[in-house]
């Protein structure tokens, strides 16, 4: 039969994994997967972005979801920064010379904690020592002298004022409007009537007494001042000398302690001078003072003394390695947090300064999505400027947009040094790489994960390692060899490659999860062939509901697709609908009718814009290969119309291109297409059959039509040659094909695929340009001449006297 040459045999069918070249019973006899399968490119991208380290050489880690991009990098990372040296501390406190810009120091691993520990300490011991030593007889005494040896200065001025006044008949006398000098008259003070009735030159003596004694009044109240000013700077400095003796030997051990941070050190003297400088503060301190205001859920006063632990290395074993699922602005650079005071006031301070991500990495490893962190409002322009400036600046994004500004600070700037990970699809990172321009300076490494590795022995292997990790971390079943020979199948299913796996983990992990629960729902210990086989089962059946009702409408007719007989210009095409984690194949039917015309082809799914540009450019195709077949002597004399039949939604892709072409050669030759036989395949201008995508489905799904309706050992499905390697078929097409039941033919050109499709050889040119008699290529070319010579003479103005009376 002249079709068998092109047969595929039933073994070329599916790639069959033998359970024992895995060498084990169980997956509990592995040990552990050390590194990801199959990405080597990826990882040696990775070690080399990870050993630069001058600025820009960031990482962005590319490939489809479900690759492992995060768990590898994850993985990774931890084991790199065991080894590495654990970053310092960082901790905020307060500037007391300006509040507004909080001070960063920077400290050994779980230094910043025993500073913070240190200074609540000496703030304890203060509060405790400063009012013990206000309150002590040796404080009160000292202050008492220095009160009453002023006093007694101010005593003797005023009474050697007095006298002098008395010299001169006045009197200083304390008044409601103060100190006085007051004329006396017989021994009592003068009154406004006696001092008018005064002679002038009695008056005059009596006033130039009194302006006298006014200018030596306040000669005596300036000294006075003078005096009661020494008093407070005596007991100023009496203060001073009780607080540095409360306050100075307990700070001394710390500078000792933190000599090696001059910044530590300074905050510490800083720290002292203001505790001198606000004594009064400490004198009550049973209740613990709160600011001016004294309003409930206002901060303590003594908050100021306090250290902010912003960032905590003492636990870490090494570099930190930080994934962030949330890469928003604030949380990755932090936020100052504020609290609502009576009245609606928002008030801050340093305590309440908040680390971002980028503190908790810095040191080490930062790892985000780079698709989360391009939709948060200004998260992308603060990384770039944190880059840029190598710097972690914490700052109020929306201040630049209120109407009304509230309290904030300024915090100190961090310096940063960290790896930055991106991780996110080819696409994304093609769109950054030629649409930001400042992205090729800070993410210079490109890490590209593939989604399928080739099969040899060694991948093999790891494919069960990963399957006994999973089970082991996750407490799952285990798998027995076949088990996993089954799973190795499934993951070349998944790639449509017989010489290759799929590196898309996520669907694998869930399938191991998936026959876990079935195996146990059954009680069985292990998970063998014929569970996995059950989960797929499952797993499709969930999925398929429009699948099977697409089918019902084919067998009762609705859908109108032939699987029986032979009609002209009529062929059945095959596509594949994508209905999220689930395909299958479509049949459609594919029609052609030819007519007298000048070599214009209508594609009816074009002109009522239901294709696509790529059918488009698929279908256009066609014209050249008739063109350079049949045109060589003299014009393409037709027109042709083609159609997928009952098909309203849009149609895209050239797989069908070959199935158009099979159609418009037998409505053109006059022969006859077997109705049994449905096909798929591109073609290029010289009639070489291309190979397409979903060749699995598309045979599965006519396979399902032919078996609803009755196999008759006719039937079967014409596949490009080079889509061989690509078959993965499921167990009950391939017995099909095993008993002669079902046919899968794999052609190169369109003339082999013709000859099984007709039952005519296609029929090779001769070397006078003529094609053998009663071939397919030969009834063409006789079809095309005659519509050429009626062409010649056919005119309008002939057809109308045909057509008179």
């Amino acid at each position: 039969m002249a079709q068998d040459e092109h047969r595929v045999a039933a073994e070329k069918l599916c790639w069959r994994c033998d359970p024992n070249l895995l060498e084990f019973r169980t997956t509990q006899e592995l040990g552990e997967l050390e590194e990801a399968i199959g990405q080597e490119r990826a990882f040696r991208s990775i070690e080399f972005g990870l050993g630069m380290s001058e600025s820009g050489f960031n990482l962005y880690l590319a490939g489809e979801s479900g690759t492992g991009r995060a768990s590898s990098i994850m993985a990774l990372l931890k084991k790199r920064a065991a080894g590495e040296t654990t970053p310092h501390d960082w901790c905020y406190v307060n500037n007391f010379k300006n509040p507004d810009c909080p001070i960063a120091l920077s400290l050994e691993a779980g230094m910043g904690r025993e500073l913070e520990r240190d200074l609540s300490e000496l703030l304890a011991v203060v509060k405790h020592d400063i009012p013990k030593a206000l309150q002590s007889k040796e404080y009160a005494l000292e202050k008492t002298a220095i009160i009453v040896a002023n006093q007694e200065k101010n005593n003797q001025l005023f009474a050697a004022l007095d006298r002098e006044a008395q010299g001169k008949e006045y009197v200083l006398q304390r008044t409601t409007s103060g100190l006085m000098m007051l004329p006396q008259l017989e021994g009592r003070n003068m009154t406004n009537e006696e001092y008018d009735n005064l002679d002038l030159e009695a008056r005059a003596r009596v006033d130039a007494a009194g302006n006298e004694l006014k200018g030596r009044l306040a000669d005596v109240l300036s000294q006075v001042m003078e005096n009661d000013k020494g008093v407070r700077e005596a007991l100023a400095r009496l203060d001073r000398e009780l607080g540095l003796s409360a306050v100075a030997h307990h700070v001394a051990p710390l500078r000792e302690k933190y000599a090696a941070h001059p910044r530590v050190v300074s905050h510490l003297e800083a720290v002292q001078e203001d505790i001198l400088l606000n004594l009064e503060e400490f004198k009550n301190t049973e209740q613990e003072s709160l600011p001016t205001g004294g309003a409930a859920g206002q901060a303590n006063a003594f908050e100021r003394y306090g250290v902010n632990v912003l960032v905590d290395n003492s636990e870490n074993g090494g570099a930190p390695v930080v994934y962030e699922a949330n890469p928003t602005y604030h949380n990755l650079f932090g936020r100052i947090d504020h609290v609502m005071q009576v009245g609606g006031v928002a008030s801050t301070n340093f305590t309440r300064i908040k680390a971002g991500a980028l503190h908790r990495a810095n040191g080490g490893y930062l790892v985000f999505n780079a698709l989360d962190v391009l939709t948060s409002p200004f998260a992308w322009d603060a990384l770039k400027r944190c880059i840029r400036n190598g710097e972690i600046r914490i700052e109020d994004v929306m201040e630049q947009y209120r109407f009304l500004s509230i309290v904030s600070l300024k915090p100190e700037p961090v310096p940063l040094k960290a790896k930055i990970i991106m991780i996110g699809s080819p696409l994304i990172y093609h769109l950054l790489f030629h649409l930001e321009p400042d992205y090729r300076k800070f993410f210079k490494v490109k890490a590209d994960f593939d989604s399928h590795v080739t099969r040899t022995p060694a991948v093999l292997r790891e494919y069960a390692l990963f399957v006994a990790n999973h089970c082991r971390e996750e407490k799952l079943l285990p798998f027995t060899s076949d088990g996993v020979a089954c799973l190795l199948e499934y993951a070349a299913r998944c790639v449509e490659d017989q010489q290759r796996l799929s590196c898309r983990f996520m669907e694998i992990s869930d399938l191991l999860r998936e026959a876990d629960y079935w195996a146990r729902r059954e009680n069985r210990s292990r998970i063998d062939r014929e569970i996995v086989r059950r989960t797929i089962d499952e797993k499709i059946y969930r999925g398929n509901r429009l699948e099977e009702r697409i089918q019902e409408l084919i067998t009762e007719g609705t859908l109108l697709v032939d699987s029986e007989g032979s009609e002209l210009g009529q062929v059945n095409g095959l596509s594949v609908i994508q209905l999220g984690d689930y395909s299958f194949g479509r049949p459609s039917r594919v029609t052609a009718r030819v007519y007298m015309g000048s070599g214009r082809m209508v594609n009816i799914e074009r002109e009522v814009k239901l294709s696509g540009p790529i059918h488009d450019k698929g279908l256009l195709i066609l014209t050249g290969y008739l063109g350079g077949k049949y045109a060589q002597e003299r014009p393409l004399s037709f027109s042709a119309s083609i159609c997928f039949e009952q098909s309203y939604e849009g149609v895209e892709g050239d797989s069908a291109s070959s199935t158009e072409l099979y159609a418009l050669l037998s409505a053109l030759s006059g022969v006859p297409l077997k109705q049994g036989i449905a096909v798929t395949g591109s073609v290029n201008q010289l009639g070489k059959v291309q190979p397409i995508g979903g060749v699995n489905q598309k045979i599965e799904g006519f396979f399902a039509i032919c078996r609803l309706r009755g196999l008759t050992g006719e039937q079967g499905v014409i596949i490009p040659a080079i889509n061989e390697r690509n078959l993965m078929l499921n167990d009950e097409v391939i017995q099909a094909v095993r008993e002669e039941k079902f046919h899968i033919w794999s052609v190169e050109s369109i003339d082999q695929g013709i000859k099984i499709l007709t039952g005519l050889p296609a029929g090779e040119r001769q070397p006078d340009g003529s094609y053998p008699q009663g071939s397919i290529n030969w009834l063409v070319d006789r079809r095309l001449s005659d519509l050429a010579e009626k062409m010649k003479g056919f005119s309008p103005e002939r057809e109308k006297e045909k057509q008179s009376p």
